[in-house]
């Protein structure tokens, strides 16, 4: 094996760089027979690889001539290699085959001499310089690919065979360190969803922060802010609240309780947003960048009520998989915008000023209330709706105002912690 002059870079002295014609016994297209449901040979497809991995349960079959099917049998320890298509660089080694199978035509094989180690040609296929050298060389616009002939001339280093064997250890070792941290990560996901979900139901619960008997209860904020409250008491509640709480109805802390309208769009103006489910994104927070916009010349047509307007809590009510979906409005949603309005697939609860709407958006994303959204949702099973009655109807755990402040103060607090995890798990 030739040492190049001018080499990519430097490597060990016991290592030599050459190109993957020299290692390699075989470089060869696949068979273009058609798949079929049923034969004698496994056809793997470009599309049969997915995520580094081969199910050969669902590979089709192909049948072939007999003589000539063995120079296209595939064994463990073959690199098969995409050449054409969005996939093209693409390689997967043959491993635990269990029974005979070729490869179609827009597939490569590469087998590797017997003192070159497929495994670590494999992992050289993974590699930044690998693909580096896939971009520079691979042809064609609509359509990029990669021949026999440029596979066969890449510039590729190798170890000495028993440094081969020490490598694949251990960059093995480290992928699979790797996959037990990404599994702890996505487990670590899911707890830090569960803390927030148990942090909401301690909040809702009264068991978050302590109460103080010094505080205007409840039950007498309601009669000072709300000239229309009626304290009723039917006795049928989730569960029992703290003294100074009092069980009430959603619409009785509420200015405006309502589904949004139907509007009038404009192709070309872009002055005013309006809020649909879309904008209530499934990850978190809220993207008007997802917004139509309401034709100008209909503006005075919408009642001031509609702009929506900071601590205004938004709710999903239409659709498939979004209903109940609650997102808290507030000046930064505005931007650029004097005003948004919603649409008529989105509800707003908007309430008494005397009311943190910060709590109240954590009562309406509690697991307590979406189960009582889910069960009480109208209309057929492509298009579940939540009508305005079931929101108002809604029984609220409201605490005194001071708890309130207290309880929310608390969430920001330990959400914060949660979500420095969560970012660092992103990084």
């Amino acid at each position: 094996m030739p040492h190049y002059e001018n080499v990519p870079f430097e490597v060990p002295e016991s290592w030599v760089w050459t190109t993957v014609n020299d290692i390699a016994k075989s470089i060869l297209y696949g068979v273009s027979e058609s798949a079929k449901s049923e034969g004698k040979y496994k056809l793997l497809r470009i599309t049969d690889i997915q995520n580094n991995q081969v199910d050969w349960g669902t590979v089709p079959f192909t049948d072939f001539d007999e003589n000539k099917v063995s120079s296209y049998i595939l064994h463990d320890g073959d690199i098969v290699f995409a050449r054409t298509g969005a996939t093209v660089g693409k390689s997967y080694l043959i491993k635990g085959l269990s029974q005979m199978a070729i490869y179609a035509s827009y597939l490569i094989r590469v087998q590797t001499f017997d003192l070159i180690l497929p495994e670590y040609v494999k992992l050289f296929f993974e590699s930044g310089y690998y693909w580096e050298q896939i971009k520079l060389s691979s042809v064609g616009i609509g359509q990029p690919n990669v021949n026999g002939t440029i596979l066969g001339n890449l510039n590729i280093p190798i170890p000495p065979i028993t440094e081969q064997y020490r490598i694949v250890a251990e960059i093995e070792r480290w992928l699979s360190w790797i996959d037990i941290i990404e599994n702890d990560k996505d487990d670590l996901e899911n707890i830090i969803k569960q803390a927030k979900s148990k942090i909401l139901d301690l909040a809702i619960h009264g068991k978050l922060v302590p109460q103080d008997p010094n505080d205007e209860s409840a039950i007498e904020l309601l009669k000072r802010i709300n000239p229309d409250f009626t304290p009723c008491d039917n006795g049928h509640y989730p569960f029992d609240v703290p003294n100074g709480w009092y069980w009430c109805k959603l619409n009785d802390l509420c200015l405006f309780l309502s589904r949004g309208k139907s509007p009038k769009y404009s192709e070309t103006d872009k002055t005013y947003p309006v809020f649909a489910q879309k904008c209530n994104l499934k990850e978190g927070g809220i993207s008007l960048e997802q917004a139509r916009f309401l034709d100008p010349s209909t503006v005075d047509k919408w009642d001031s009520k509609y702009k929506l307007q900071t601590g205004d809590v938004l709710v999903n009510s239409t659709g498939t998989g979004t209903v109940g979906r609650t997102r808290l409005f507030d000046e930064s949603c505005l931007g650029k915008y004097p005003f948004v309005v919603p649409d008529s697939h989105v509800s707003v609860i908007r309430t008494f000023e005397e009311i943190r709407a910060e709590y109240v958006f954590a009562y309406m994303s509690s697991q307590l209330t979406q189960l009582y959204i889910e069960e009480n949702l109208a209309g057929s099973t492509n298009q579940k709706e939540l009508y305005i009655g079931v929101l108002e109807n809604l029984n609220f755990p409201l605490p005194p105002l001071a708890e309130q402040q207290c309880i929310v103060q608390k969430i920001e607090e330990l959400f914060s912690v949660l979500d420095n995890i969560q970012n660092a798990l992103e990084v």
